[in-house]
């Protein structure tokens, strides 16, 4: 895989197309007035529009918009001053490029419920207490102490699979305003509990900011499993406490690293379940989040004659041909590792990631390969689910040395023989997995 060379001789400031999302400003930019860490510089990949602005609002302040001046091989970038940490900010293309559903003439946000701006790719956080989603810029500081990562050998790893919000929902020696949250999954309690097990690694599904399936949402019902991602580098919201929420998204982040330090001090090991085969947008006929309003064409899979390639049973499937795509996912994984002190990943539907231009599994694939030379990635803890929906789908025992296939077979019959079994033969019956 071969990135573009990028070419910045064509800038009107002095921003830069990297990195990806939002950062500081090279120390003496010209374009910076003021304190550096009120500006920001901002890029965006976004192929598919003809140019771009950023809606944005400091704290306390009032929303304000900037095009985006520069584009370098699909990168929108530009300096935006009066930006510090906590500013929330989205962005939406010029009406002519109509890639909203609604176009948005003023910063209003009457969109009849509509969301009116499109998510960074790479934004770290989301806030919806102002009735749509937007990004949060943040600040990253964190005390991690002497935190450090248990480094299970796989011949010693016994993983139990767990959903934050279930896990502690029930727990009576959890206090009621922890139960459902980070903070509960790392209480004193379900410590104790989860060490007692005699298990080395919590695997928690997905706890990527998702977001319900329109259909669920008509019939009032949710995606309780989270397998809906909409954000890549933010954590899920609503699985921090009350508290932490109405705090802002720096006390939910700061409180999914304290879960992460207290099960690193217990010596488990954290893997996150990771939904990177398709996003919350949906096929073509839904919502428009970020991806489909930035470059539909590139960041979604299409077979010759336009229409969606699906094979993961979502509508959609993102494009891992795309090195835009590869470098996303790779930046995305490096953020969780070096931010979050994730020890491993599960990929759900991993075979979708590694299918090439003829839609056939590629154990070769760039995105494999990436993984493999990457130096921090490559010394965590790699789980593909070996399957998805397309055609030649189960590829289990084909993914390269590294990676380790998660067998749902084996997890769903220890789990029957310890729930339904036992209670059966308990009963002088007979178990369904013995």
């Amino acid at each position: 895989m071969v990135m573009p060379l990028l070419d910045t001789a064509s800038t009107v400031d002095d921003s830069r197309p990297f990195p990806l999302g939002i950062s500081v400003p090279r120390t003496g930019s010209p374009a910076v007035d003021g304190p550096r860490s009120a500006c920001a510089n901002v890029a965006v990949y976004a192929p598919g529009v003809n140019t771009l602005e950023i809606a944005y609002r400091a704290p306390g302040g009032t929303w304000q918009l900037k095009t985006l001046p520069n584009v370098t091989n699909g990168v929108h970038h530009g300096i935006v001053e009066g930006f510090p940490t906590g500013s929330r900010y989205g962005f939406r293309s010029s009406p002519e490029d109509d890639a909203l559903p609604v176009p948005v003439p003023s910063l209003d946000f009457d969109n009849d419920g509509q969301q009116p701006l499109l998510l960074d790719p790479y934004g770290r956080a989301v806030d919806q207490r102002e009735g749509f989603i937007t990004n949060v810029r943040m600040c990253g500081d964190f005390d991690w102490g002497n935190d450090r990562s248990p480094h299970i050998p796989w011949r010693n790893t016994i993983i139990y699979e767990a959903h934050v919000r279930g896990q502690s929902m029930l727990h009576p020696d959890i206090p009621p305003e922890l139960r459902g949250t980070y903070a509960g999954m790392a209480h004193p309690a379900m410590i104790e509990h989860l060490t007692g097990l005699g298990i080395t690694s919590v695997q928690l599904l997905p706890v990527h900011f998702h977001l319900d399936e329109p259909h669920l949402q008509n019939l009032g019902m949710t995606n309780y499993w989270g397998y809906n991602t909409a954000a890549f580098f933010a954590p899920h919201p609503d699985y921090a406490t009350r508290a932490a929420q109405e705090a802002g998204p720096q006390a939910v982040q700061d409180e999914f690293k304290g879960m992460v330090k207290l099960l690193h001090a217990a010596g488990l090991e954290v893997i996150l379940d990771v939904v990177y085969n398709h996003t919350a947008e949906g096929g073509p006929d839904g919502q428009t989040l970020s991806f489909r309003g930035l470059g539909e064409l590139q960041y979604y899979r299409h077979d010759g004659h336009g229409k969606y390639i699906d094979t993961t049973g979502c509508g959609n499937s993102l494009n891992f041909g795309e090195p835009r795509v590869v470098q996303l996912v790779l930046d995305s994984l490096r953020y969780w590792v070096d931010e979050f002190h994730i020890d491993g990943f599960r990929f759900d539907l991993a075979v979708t990631l590694c299918r090439n231009a003829a839609n056939d599994f590629d154990p070769r694939h760039p995105f494999l390969v990436a993984v493999a030379a990457d130096p921090v990635l490559s010394a965590t803890k790699l789980i593909a689910e070996p399957w998805d929906i397309g055609y030649g789908g189960w590829q289990t025992g084909r993914f390269p040395p590294g990676w380790v296939d998660w067998n749902d077979h084996y997890r769903d019959a220890l789990r029957s023989f310890w729930l339904a079994d036992r209670a059966a033969m308990d009963s002088g019956g007979h178990g369904g997995s013995v």
